[in-house]
């Protein structure tokens, strides 16, 4: 994490002190939530795209695997209900 000083008026820290109190966490902790939702909620000047960091990290590391692994089976599209069938009735009998 990197440090950040800010300057609260006393209200805000007043409030801010209440919040973190009722949510039994810490000042830092609701800024960096709040900082969170503002990044989540922003909205792109091209277009009005929102952008989510999180959620382009999480994609990007999603993609990143598509087709790094092998069920082994051939077919799975064309005999998927088969193989979910199969899959349960195994499950079943583990219990």
């Amino acid at each position: 994490m990197v440090p950040v000083q800010i300057q609260l008026t006393e209200n805000q820290a007043r409030i801010l002190d209440q919040i973190a109190a009722e949510k039994e966490t810490t000042v830092t902790e609701l800024i960096r939530q709040s900082i969170s939702d503002m990044i989540r909620n922003r909205k792109d000047t091209d277009g009005g795209k929102q952008i989510d960091a999180d959620r382009e990290e999480r994609r990007r590391r999603a993609l990143s695997i598509v087709g790094a692994y092998s069920s082994g089976v051939d077919d799975l599209s064309v005999n998927h209900d088969k193989y979910l069938a199969e899959a349960y009735a195994n499950a079943d009998g583990d219990a």
